[in-house]
């Protein structure tokens, strides 16, 4: 019972909240636009990326946890946040090693998943 009465269940409805309102701004970006998915994909690890590198995510992050660490903008931001502290520590070269670095283990889980999901998926064009 003591876990139950610790657990921060206003975080909870937050990171529900926002990583279901990226979610639901990506489903309409699919259904409205002429956007692929990976157009999409693009466009939210760059947007990540961006807000991360000014130092805006983080922002986000501090309110609404994993719902805005796990989506594609997280991505982004982490590669952001990789490269500026392997820039601090190893200069220029930081900025070609850091991203890479801090999301090794994103990166290799979704080459990973994309595989098993290639295998029993039969994927098809968008019509444009």
């Amino acid at each position: 019972m003591e876990f139950w009465q610790s657990f921060d269940w206003m975080l909870l409805i937050r990171c529900f909240i926002v990583g279901g309102l990226l979610c639901v701004i990506g489903q309409i970006l699919i259904d409205k636009t002429k956007l692929t998915p990976a157009r999409i994909l693009v466009i939210y690890v760059t947007l990540g990326t961006i807000l991360g590198g000014l130092g805006i995510y983080k922002y986000l992050v501090d309110f609404a946890g994993c719902g805005a660490t796990v989506p594609l903008l997280g991505f982004g931001n982490n590669l952001a946040k990789g490269t500026i502290e392997a820039v601090k520590e190893a200069g220029i070269l930081g900025a070609f090693t850091g991203g890479l670095k801090a999301s090794a283990g994103g990166i290799a889980a979704a080459v990973f998943f994309g595989y098993i999901a290639s295998l029993i998926s039969k994927p098809k064009m968008k019509k444009q």
